[in-house]
């Protein structure tokens, strides 16, 4: 290999958007490995393995959702006008990108609302972390969203005192109508993002709690099952 395709690990730092102590963490648990030209020398990293890692977002964002762990700072919406504007971004490129022509505006729209869910549920009770991890990939044709907020179950109880798991509280949440109140009809996006879903060929899954459900296009059948992760906040994948 020559050193011009390894890179210091400053670089690869700033690179990925997390700290050079987080990268030494990461190297010894084995995340993401360095190369050391002596031992006990300074770490190097190939480029492409960091490409690599940043092509992978439902790794990225499910680490993060779960593990509680940094992740790049490319994909942080702290605000929803960060998001917003991330979110125009990308509506600009799928419209310009011949897989997405036909269905460029509904991705949007789902995934905006997915999104806007996570700032106005969590709206000054976020538990650690504010803000969601939005990345897409339009080669792999995924969008990747993620929040570490208090998660369906916990919303939703607020108006339905009787939810007692997380499988109940997706169902929910994706098929019925709560309130026209606010903030409880905040949640109602959800019956659009699978009423889309039921009409193309997009597919949805969707964890929070210790609950996944997945609705594949074409289709308004809802899968739900209990998963051995448990943490609050919500992940959602969306592929076409």
């Amino acid at each position: 290999m020559e050193n011009n395709d390894l890179i210091p690990i400053s670089e690869a730092s700033r690179l990925l958007g997390v700290s050079i102590m987080t990268l030494r963490r990461w190297d010894k648990n084995g995340r993401l490995s360095s190369i050391r030209k002596q031992p006990d020398g300074h770490r190097y990293y190939r480029k492409l393995d960091i490409d690599i890692f940043l092509s992978d977002l439902t790794r990225l964002a499910h680490d993060w959702v779960i593990s509680q762990s940094e992740f790049p700072e490319m994909f942080y919406c702290q605000t929803s006008a960060v998001f917003q504007s991330r979110l125009t971004k990308m509506q600009n490129l799928m419209i310009e990108n011949t897989s997405t022509k036909d269905l460029f505006s509904l991705l949007v729209s789902m995934a905006g609302e997915i999104g806007n869910n996570s700032y106005d549920h969590n709206l000054g009770q976020w538990p650690d972390i504010p803000g969601i991890f939005f990345g897409y990939d339009l080669n792999k044709k995924q969008i990747v969203l993620a929040d570490r907020g208090l998660g369906v179950l916990e919303t939703l109880k607020r108006v339905k005192t009787d939810l007692t798991d997380h499988k109940q509280a997706l169902k929910v949440a994706f098929t019925e109508i709560i309130s026209g109140r606010a903030p409880e009809e905040r949640g109602n996006g959800l019956k659009y993002v699978r009423e889309v879903i039921s009409e193309n060929p997009i597919n949805l899954l969707f964890q929070s709690g210790d609950a996944e459900l997945k609705i594949l296009g074409g289709n308004q059948d809802l899968t739900i099952i209990n998963i051995s992760d448990n943490f609050h906040g919500c992940f959602a994948l969306i592929s076409y």
